[in-house]
């Protein structure tokens, strides 16, 4: 079984095992009864074998929908709250002095000289410090008064750069309020695309902070001819004497005395009809330039009330942490669904996270730590990176501790696979774990790639929640599928949303049809009114992946491969765009060959690469420091990071580890690759060869290596 796969392997006495197991079978006959009655886990296990979505006809390729909503799409959150400054609005009210957005006060900042003579800025944080829904509110209708005092027009593009932060929140709300069509850019983009997106949506203010400024917008705002006001969020840029003329700088704080003090009483403001474009959301995409996704109003609305089911007992007790990038679609939405319903948002950065995290001085408190989240999104990237620190923590433990773990962990995951919890297991062996995260998350919400079903156990089983999988992207305003909480399979994305229906689409090319047995397979194609709008400018593109039906309802054709299972779930099984045809007429699934392999300790990324002018596959692989370096040291091996990094002889080492970890995930033989390129330097978005949510990008990634391609396919293969 999967599960039987997952184990972890431990080395204790034969006898003694036999001794461990009969002790844990008796303790689970003693305590399943009391357990079963007290806990609601029955209703909790026939709620995982129910059917979660249907087909709403017979006919091949007929589109499936959720159970509850087989007959009418839901698409608004709150009744007559159809537009997002409503929907803001009526939880102002409802939750009026409630705390809603939260930030850590900085105590101390200071410079650490670190052994290679690099400096790192380290941070003590304090407490966090709150605004309620009421103080946000007054906020950002002074921000869109003031807005419109220095000349914005409702209907027109405004864009941000910024951080993750409130004022990130607050801005959009003002926005919103005051239809002015937001343009959000990545913070890690580079500076063409952010060129390309300023002038492509000809905004003439662009809202950022004080080290963008500085970092980015300093060296390319001479390329932005029509930009007039750059509103910093923290305060008073040291003002900088390279800065075009007719370029003003001003503060958030006075943009909000501006509107403040602004006589509105006459004017009556343009308020959003719900088609209205709220977001110009620009894709860093995972090939070419990035593009504009239009995202309307009703659009938005209908994704977070799909999203917003999915999560049973949200409200005013939960707290979720805002750390990725607001940019992205999967955290703009989970902080819209949050804001929507009376939970807190404190927010965070990826370098401030956890005690461990980069930017925290030694000894002071991370964020989780601090704020104790309920609710917490992530990326894979990052679910994987806990999973290998912890493993790595787990192989330094003594025997005694480590073969503890693993019999806790293995026990776990046969109980976790037939729906059962185990609450002792919990508070004695995987609470240190737990406090990772802060100790109280009870949902782990993730996106933006796939999930192993090694990680995804994982973090079931160490932190003690669900991990509700999903599936969406910014042309469907997020939203798609996401995992029901008590549905603890693998490797599946759950069910269609109550807001969209999905169907399959034939495609032959690579012999995937909705007739095929035991699970329908093809194209996935998303509808609903979550579909976005189009492409900003790119008439062409909208229509290549856009459609509309005899009915009226929009289509997104995704290029994701899938397939439905029984009970109405879906998996992602391929992508077209990966799907490359090998010289002697295979077909090779990039993505395959590579979520078989990047789990293994020795791989922190990988991306294999294939030629149709060729018959065999080969891969970039950034390696893990610490286990090259131990299977260098094995090998007798002896230089510097970048000499093993470029020695034939070690490429040829962790071919033999990727081979057997290819073999095990029953690879064919021509998917595994036979020659590698060992990169001494990880792939980040800074490097612009993955994208903010750390998918790769195959087109920079194969101009980055097209010297080392030419070598491995230039010699001949044994």
């Amino acid at each position: 079984s999967q599960a039987a796969k997952m184990k972890l392997k431990h080395n204790i006495n034969p006898v003694l095992l036999q001794l461990i197991n009969f002790i844990v079978l008796v303790y689970s006959l003693v305590t399943y009864i009391p357990w079963y009655i007290l806990s609601g886990s029955k209703q909790a296990i026939a709620k995982a074998k129910q059917v979660k979505a249907r087909p709403v006809n017979n006919k091949p390729g007929g589109a499936y929908r959720s159970v509850n909503s087989l007959h009418c799409l839901a698409s608004v959150l709150y009744p007559g709250c159809d537009t997002l400054d409503k929907v803001f609005k009526y939880a102002k009210t409802k939750y009026k002095d409630k705390k809603l957005l939260g930030t850590r006060e900085i105590l101390k900042e200071e410079d650490e000289i670190q052994p290679s003579g690099k400096v790192f800025k380290k941070v003590i944080l304090g407490k966090y410090t709150w605004l309620s829904y009421e103080d946000v509110y007054i906020k950002a209708v002074n921000f869109g008064n003031g807005l419109a005092v220095l000349g914005q027009q409702p209907k027109t593009n405004i864009a941000i750069f910024c951080e993750t932060r409130a004022e990130w929140m607050i801005a959009a709300q003002a926005c919103f309020m005051c239809n002015y069509q937001l343009v959000t850019l990545y913070a890690t983009l580079g500076g063409p695309a952010i060129v390309h997106g300023l002038n492509e949506t000809e905004v003439t203010t662009i809202i950022t902070s004080k080290e963008l400024m500085q970092t980015k917008l300093k060296e390319i705002v001479s390329q932005v001819p029509l930009l007039r006001h750059i509103i910093t969020v923290d305060g008073k840029p040291t003002t900088w004497s390279e800065f075009p003329k007719g370029v003003i700088v001003h503060t958030m704080a006075s943009v909000q005395a501006m509107g403040a003090k602004a006589d509105t009483g006459n004017k009556q403001p343009s308020r959003p009809v719900p088609s209205d474009i709220a977001v110009i959301m620009y894709t860093s995409g995972s090939t070419g330039i990035p593009k504009g996704v239009m995202i309307s109003h009703c659009n938005i609305i209908a994704g977070i009330t799909g999203m917003a089911e999915r999560i049973p007992n949200l409200g005013e007790k939960d707290i979720y942490i805002g750390y990725l990038p607001l940019a992205h679609v999967l955290e703009l939405s989970a902080e819209l669904v949050c804001l929507s319903h009376g939970c807190r948002i404190g927010y965070s950065s990826p370098q401030t996270l956890a005690d461990q995290s980069s930017k925290i001085k030694k000894g002071s408190k991370g964020d989780v730590t601090t704020l104790k989240p309920t609710l917490m999104a992530a990326v894979p990237e990052i679910m994987d990176r806990i999973y290998k620190n912890v493993m790595n923590k787990v192989n330094e433990m003594t025997s005694f501790q480590r073969n503890l773990f693993i019999l806790a962990y293995n026990y776990k995951m046969e109980q976790i696979s037939k729906g059962y919890t185990t609450p002792v297991c919990d508070s004695l062996i995987f609470r240190k774990v737990r406090m990772l995260l802060g100790g109280k998350i009870r949902i782990l919400l993730c996106g933006g790639a796939p999930l192993s079903a090694a990680t995804q156990r994982f973090m079931n089983i160490c932190f003690c929640c669900p991990v509700g999988q999903g599936y969406g992207l910014t042309e469907s305003a997020g939203a798609g599928t996401i995992t029901e909480v008590w549905d603890y399979t693998t490797g599946r994305v759950g069910a269609p949303l109550v807001c969209c229906e999905i169907k399959l689409m034939n495609w032959e090319e690579g012999g995937y049809y909705n007739t095929d047995k035991p699970y329908p397979r093809g194209e996935i194609l998303i509808g609903g009114q979550n579909v976005t709008v189009g492409y900003y400018k790119n008439e062409a593109r909208t229509r290549k992946d856009f459609t509309v039906d005899e009915n009226g309802q929009r289509w997104l054709h995704t290029g994701d491969i899938g397939e439905f299972h029984h009970d109405g779930c879906l998996k992602i099984i391929d992508r077209k765009k990966d799907l490359v045809k090998l010289q002697a007429g295979e077909y090779v699934s990039l993505g395959k060959v590579e979520a078989a392999l990047k789990n293994l300790p020795l791989v922190d990324n990988i991306c294999a690469y294939a030629s149709s002018f060729h018959s065999y596959v080969i891969g970039f692989v950034v390696p893990n420091q610490k286990e090259l370096a131990e299977l260098a040291r094995k090998k007798g091996f002896k230089g510097t990071w970048e000499e093993i990094c470029n020695s034939p002889e070690m490429e040829k080492e962790v071919l033999k580890v990727l081979a057997e970890a290819a073999m095990a995930a029953n690879l064919e033989k021509f998917e595994i690759p036979v020659k590698i390129r060992l990169s001494p330097d990880p792939w980040t978005p800074e490097t612009g060869l993955v994208t903010d949510a750390f998918k790769l990008k195959r087109k920079e990634l194969t101009a980055f290596y097209q010297t080392d391609i030419d070598r491995m396919y230039g010699q001949n293969v044994k």
